[in-house]
């Protein structure tokens, strides 16, 4: 399909918009693809704050370049490239998990400018989701202030045990 010079300007637009609001971005091959596979992919995608499209290689070049990205060598073949906006290890979890089949093949990505290999890519699947990042980020912090707090406290309850005790080891006094 023939594109007019307006409607690839838009097209250019949209992709360098994807781009900079991306955290991370995963470019894949595909083969023998069929609309309910690109269906389920990205539904996937956007279940999990990402967005999945098929892309047009010499447009895409050009948005990579306007973005002063380069394009690392992955736009040669059919390509589909899927935007992380949110949490980038999971949309990578989802990239991983379709080129576990035959019908697509993780080529590589970016991250901050920055090319990442295809194995970089399946690297950052691995990361756990980032709520979890954050709740044992979280937890790591808090550790050493409730040990802090634990030991600021203990002498003040070793005290109250034992006046507690002295108090119910000798009777009370008579009043008098």
């Amino acid at each position: 399909m023939a594109f007019t010079k307006e409607q690839k300007k838009e097209i250019i637009a949209s992709y360098e918009k994807w781009l900079k609001d991306a955290s991370a971005v995963y470019v894949m091959t595909y083969q023998k693809m069929r609309m309910k596979d690109i269906d389920a992919l990205r539904a996937d995608a956007r279940e999990v704050g990402g967005e999945l499209h098929v892309v047009k290689n010499t447009l895409m070049k050009i948005a990579l370049e306007n973005c002063g990205m380069s394009d690392g060598g992955y736009f040669s073949d059919s390509s589909i490239v899927a935007f992380a906006f949110e949490d980038a290890p999971s949309v990578a979890k989802v990239v991983d998990k379709a080129s576990s089949s035959d019908l697509f093949a993780v080529k590589g990505g970016f991250m901050d400018g920055k090319v990442l290999d295809a194995q970089s890519v399946i690297a950052l699947s691995k990361l756990p989701p980032l709520p979890q990042m954050r709740a044992q980020l979280l937890a790591l912090i808090q550790t050493p202030a409730t040990q802090l707090v634990r030991t600021i406290s203990e002498p003040a309850r070793q005290v109250a045990a034992v006046v507690k005790a002295y108090s119910e080891k000798s009777p009370a006094p008579a009043a008098g």
